[in-house]
């Protein structure tokens, strides 16, 4: 039986370029792999986990077996595809992905790819860990990949100051003193562990004023970003100060994360300012 849309709880969308197709227009053959390889990105995205780092903790890396594909139709310059991909099966040290591409509801290509678990440095192959089989059991039932958590410093320190390096001190060039401070141990955190335990996602609250809760050291791992997961920590912040009696939450939002901000409800307060080097914007919300 065919591959159907409704097989598939991931789509990667990609519109095809004209240097991917030849006098006919139609896509050359080996393109239809360059395109499951490149939904494969989107995917582990999907899970939540960022492959190279979720790799090196699991202690191996995945290899491609073999890799098939079965030809129905073809996609034309300028066709808007949608690339489905799904965990078929996972064996003690392999993993079946299915994919299907589709322009609108019919399938142009239907392919398999074989992974391999394996240890990176000998290449021989390794069981696949249970926080992976369980990451891919769950994006297949259609489960929640991960969850917020809301906990004290003590608790998360460890696995949050790696996150706020890599994105304040890496990224926007920061000081690195300012990436943890004496303020943390005093504020609520609420963070977003993957199925490999790594942090992908946290944030802080502290008491600004009497009724006043203050949003602070907002951080997403780069290449989750556009995923939900700061919402997450956001809604989780929020739901904290309500739940104390807090009638207002104020932030200092980075200009360029001011939309984020902006569409959960909270609204610029006095003139842009400059912190740590970046420009800012004071915002706030009213709690009902």
């Amino acid at each position: 039986m065919a591959l159907q849309r409704a097989d598939f709880r991931f789509f990667h969308p990609l519109r095809v370029r004209w240097a991917e197709v030849d006098m006919q227009q139609i896509v050359f053959n080996a393109h239809y792999l360059m395109y499951l390889d490149t939904a494969m990105g989107d995917y582990w995205r999907a899970l939540a986990l960022p492959y190279q780092e979720s790799m090196a903790l699991l202690g191996g890396d995945l290899y491609v077996k073999k890799a098939t594909l079965e030809y129905h139709a073809s996609a034309h310059y300028d066709d808007q595809l949608h690339i489905g991909l799904r965990c078929a099966r996972v064996g003690r040290s392999s993993i079946v992905i299915e994919a299907g591409i589709f322009r609108g509801v019919a399938l142009l290509v239907s392919g398999e790819l074989l992974y391999v678990f394996a240890d990176p440095a000998s290449q021989t192959s390794r069981p696949v860990p249970e926080a992976l089989r369980q990451a891919f059991a769950a994006q297949t039932s259609g489960l929640a990949l991960t969850q917020c958590l809301v906990g004290d410093w003590n608790t998360w320190a460890a696995r949050i100051t790696p996150l706020r390096r890599a994105v304040f001190v890496e990224e926007q060039g920061i000081a690195e003193h300012l990436v943890v401070d004496e303020a943390d141990p005093e504020a609520v955190h609420a963070v977003v562990p993957n199925a490999v335990g790594q942090v992908v996602a946290g944030g802080r609250m502290l008491v600004h004023a009497p009724g006043v809760a203050r949003i602070g050291r907002m951080a997403t791992h780069r290449v989750l970003r556009g995923t939900g997961l700061g919402l997450q920590v956001l809604r989780a912040l929020m739901a904290q100060a309500q739940a104390r009696g807090d009638s207002e939450v104020m932030l200092h939002a980075q200009c360029s994360a001011e939309g984020f901000y902006a569409k959960e409800g909270f609204v610029p307060r006095g003139p842009v300012f400059e912190e740590a080097g970046i420009a800012h914007q004071e915002m706030v919300r009213a709690l009902s």
